[in-house]
């Protein structure tokens, strides 16, 4: 049975959580493959706001299993708030969640690590969300780090021990005014490791290779976006953990021939959180009103999101490097009221126009090329089937499928899991 992707196209909060939400009575496990407490997945249904960090989004379907995997780090304090905040809803967490025994830690020192070098770089800070992401994956490919499985040892104080003193040593080096007590954060960290311990862990490639054989249906959750992965994104303002569709294979153990459809998704229009370059960012009028339309803070900081037109060149990129097989478009009801709307169909690149996305997008060397479609004003948030969807709408979507080459299967006209239309 293969394995079906679901990944974000651009620079992260697409929506992904809602779309697996949408997605997960359809499958009998949902895996996530990368990343960590960085992402926030919103989910809204029955008049409620979710938002998981590192849990799957398919934590509220009573049938579905939920899969945190060994690509994915974990900050012990963060997951046992995510923990409390379901107790509530009366969920068989110990059946539902199971955790990868491969999956890295990510100790109250790493944060303290990730503020001391953002803190460092000044003004050439790349907008981290100082959850300590990237130390973690440096502890993992420098061969250092902590792992889930760690946890069963009987010495795993002391090899915690060790890191954390290896760790606060780097902290020094970078001599930077970092104020912090390990010792509260270590208590904080210790009483959310024993939540942890009482969860099941697995060894998740032998779980998902033998759910396969039985016939399962599996949905890899990815988390971030396409153009914040670590070799194919816009380096040096990128995440730490491959976001596209290979990070499935490497972050869960799945083979590449084991992928089936790959669902990417995109918004209408693009933002993006932190810093880094963004060619179609708006600093108008136009950009104020999908930002606070769209009510586009991200979901882990509560930072503003930069808005801005749609980019294609970008998207392409994203769609050819990923192999999507469908796509999903947001938050087309943000871009109900707008007369005319443009999407960069092209970039002049250093003098040339390209259509490709080229090594270097910074603003010196590229200006997007735009071409102008119309807009609709209906209201969008109440429709419930394509044929209802205005004229113009469907003349952007039929657009966007000529230029992508890909169907666009799935359009969402609001936040809450009914509001989606089926193509």
């Amino acid at each position: 049975m293969a394995v079906d992707l679901l990944l974000g196209l651009q620079w992260g909060d697409e929506g992904k959580g809602k779309i697996v939400d949408v997605l997960t009575a359809n499958y009998d496990i949902i895996a996530r493959f990368q990343g960590g407490p960085n992402a926030g997945h919103t989910l809204e249904f029955d008049g409620i706001k979710h938002v998981l960090h590192t849990i799957p989004s398919g934590i509220f379907h009573k049938n579905a299993v939920n899969v945190v995997g060994n690509g994915v780090v974990i900050d012990p304090v963060i997951f046992k708030k995510e923990l409390d905040a379901l107790k509530k809803f009366n969920l068989d967490i110990n059946a539902k969640l199971l955790i990868s025994r491969k999956a890295h830690l990510i100790l109250p020192t790493h944060r303290l690590l990730d503020a001391a070098s953002e803190a460092s770089k000044g003004k050439a800070k790349i907008g981290s969300t100082l959850k300590g992401i990237g130390p973690t994956y440096m502890d993992k490919t420098g061969r250092n780090g902590m792992r889930v499985g760690d946890l069963e040892l009987s010495d795993w104080k002391e090899k915690y021990r060790n890191l954390a003193n290896k760790h606060e040593a780097m902290i020094s080096f970078y001599d930077v005014d970092i104020q912090y007590d390990l010792a509260e954060l270590e208590a904080d960290f210790f009483k959310a490791v024993a939540a942890l311990k009482d969860l099941t862990f697995i060894d998740s490639e032998e779980y998902l290779y033998q759910a396969q054989k039985q016939g399962k249906k599996i949905l890899a959750e990815g988390a971030q976006g396409s153009l914040l992965d670590i070799d194919f994104g816009t380096y040096p303002f990128v995440t730490s953990s491959n976001t596209t569709a290979a990070g499935a294979c490497t972050g869960l153990g799945v083979a590449p021939n084991q992928i089936g459809e790959v669902k990417g998704i995109f918004k209408a229009y693009t933002t993006r959180v932190g810093s880094g370059p963004f060619p179609t960012e708006l600093f108008d009028e136009d950009g104020e009103t999908m930002g606070r339309v769209g009510n586009e803070f991200g979901a882990t900081t509560g930072r503003p999101r930069r808005c801005g037109w749609l980019d294609l060149v970008a998207l392409k990129y994203a769609v050819r490097i990923n192999g999507v097989t469908e796509l999903m478009m947001m938050k087309g009801d943000v871009l109900s009221g707008f007369d005319k709307l443009k999407v960069c169909t092209a970039y002049n690149y250093k003098g040339e126009q390209i259509d490709h996305f080229p090594y270097n997008i910074e603003a010196e060397n590229v200006t997007p090329v735009y071409t102008e479609v119309n807009g609709w004003k209906e209201d969008l948030t109440k429709m419930t089937a394509a044929d209802q969807l205005p004229k113009n709408l469907m003349d952007y979507i039929l657009f966007l499928e000529k230029e992508l080459e890909v169907p666009i299967k799935i359009v969402s006209v609001g936040p809450d899991r009914t509001q989606t239309i089926h193509r």
